[in-house]
């Protein structure tokens, strides 16, 4: 479906390096059938996140990378195809979330990130989303930190939970409120501190080195979603929210709100979709994908158990609509995180920091995302209108009212 298909460019791929500068929305874009295409691929040191040089082909990368220590390659034009989210709707019972860790990791192996942006940054471009099927927007973030940390389970708690990498806002950490979300820290996402919420996924751990391993880019979508209808129904996201989707504690396929995928590289892959990490083609990107619910109750910003303020929509005749204990629609919220394969077999031995269950099984079933809103209203809002109920696509730089973020 091309208008729920979208792709980054060059530029905002290059943008999305460490540390996050200047973002000009020029350059090509490729579509799915050019997944295969050669390159460019980027060498970057996966200590520092600085680009080292450009490459024409996957295997000539490689070949520069195992000169030295902490170098890896990566897309220099990213090929994301959205496949849409599954059709998730609200299960009779819902676990609580319990951040335990998998791996003992050495604080030295974790890798640096972003410093961020400290500013907003919005200009005028006079380009709008173009009409689509449903409304959506997006907007890629750059690595920002790794942490033991979950403010939302275990707020004030440092070191409590298994290892998190996280997103957007450079200042989260255990003691992170929605005050301090809100107001401080630097953001490692398009538009700078327009969006200083955090987001974050347990990191993922490379079991053949014990060392985590640094995610190549993240794109957060907000849409209208494939279940309800119409999108002028979709409210504004209140300031403050928070959740949780996924399950933690799976050890088995099945968890609820996530899912893993391969695509591009060599093999043009756009397959093996499913619960556990898959054995992606080297050079291909291996997706983490997160499915938040959208179903508010309209009156909690978090819950105790974090979640129960929150729901899926249920299915009802004719169709799906949300619960009337959860009567609010709002924007889904999805996550999008890429890791490039860089040799052949290497992602059989990729696990989750909370995949706590026996190590013979596929790594993945725990996954799961954080998501602690941290918009300025004056934005959320007009993308909101703009795009998501005015079922326009602003792809992943637009915010709907004439401006793009850069």
């Amino acid at each position: 479906m091309n208008s729920t298909r979208r792709f980054l460019t060059a530029s905002l791929t290059l943008a999305l390096a460490y540390p996050l500068a200047s973002v000009a929305q020029t350059g090509h874009v490729r579509s799915a059938s050019q997944a295969a295409v050669p390159g460019p691929w980027q060498l970057y040191s996966t200590a520092t996140g600085a680009n080292l040089a450009t490459y024409a082909d996957f295997a000539t990368c490689r070949q520069a990378a195992v000169t030295a220590p902490d170098m890896s390659c990566k897309p220099a034009s990213v090929v994301h195809v959205d496949g849409g989210a599954p059709q998730i709707v609200q299960p009779s019972v819902v676990p609580s979330p319990a951040m335990n860790a998998a791996f003992r990791i050495d604080a030295s192996l974790l890798a640096k990130g972003s410093a961020g942006t400290p500013f907003d940054r919005l200009q005028y471009t006079g380009e709008a989303g173009t009409p689509s099927d449903i409304g959506q927007f997006r907007i890629p973030c750059g690595y920002s930190h790794m942490g033991f940390d979950d403010p939302i389970v275990y707020p004030g708690r440092p070191g409590a939970a298994h290892l998190h990498t996280f997103f957007g806002n450079t200042g989260t950490n255990a003691w992170s409120t929605e005050q301090s979300i809100r107001d401080g820290g630097n953001s490692t996402c398009l538009g700078g501190t327009i969006n200083r919420s955090a987001y974050w996924v347990p990191s993922m751990i490379d079991t053949a080195t014990g060392k985590p391993i640094v995610p190549d880019f993240a794109v957060f979508y907000y849409k209208q979603g494939y279940m309800l209808r119409p999108s002028g129904a979709i409210q504004p996201l209140p300031p403050g929210l928070r959740m949780i989707a996924g399950d933690p504690t799976s050890s088995a396929p099945g968890n609820f709100g996530a899912r893993f995928k391969c695509i591009g590289g060599p093999n043009d892959s756009n397959d093996q979709y499913g619960s556990a990490i898959p054995n992606c083609d080297a050079g291909a990107l291996l997706y983490q994908e997160i499915f938040f619910p959208q179903c508010w109750d309209g009156a909690n910003l978090d819950a105790p158990d974090h979640k129960s303020h929150m729901s899926y929509p249920m299915q009802v005749s004719g169709g799906y609509a949300c619960p009337a204990t959860h009567p609010v629609a709002l924007p889904q919220v999805t996550f999008n995180i890429a890791y490039t394969v860089q040799t052949p077999g290497a992602a059989r031995a990729w696990r989750l920091a909370s995949d706590t269950y026996d190590a013979s099984l596929p790594g993945g079933y725990s996954s799961h995302g954080d998501w602690f809103n941290g918009w300025k209203k004056d934005v959320s809002d007009v993308w909101n209108a703009a795009c998501v109920q005015a079922s326009r696509d602003c792809h992943a730089h637009l915010t709907g009212d004439g401006r793009m973020m850069y």
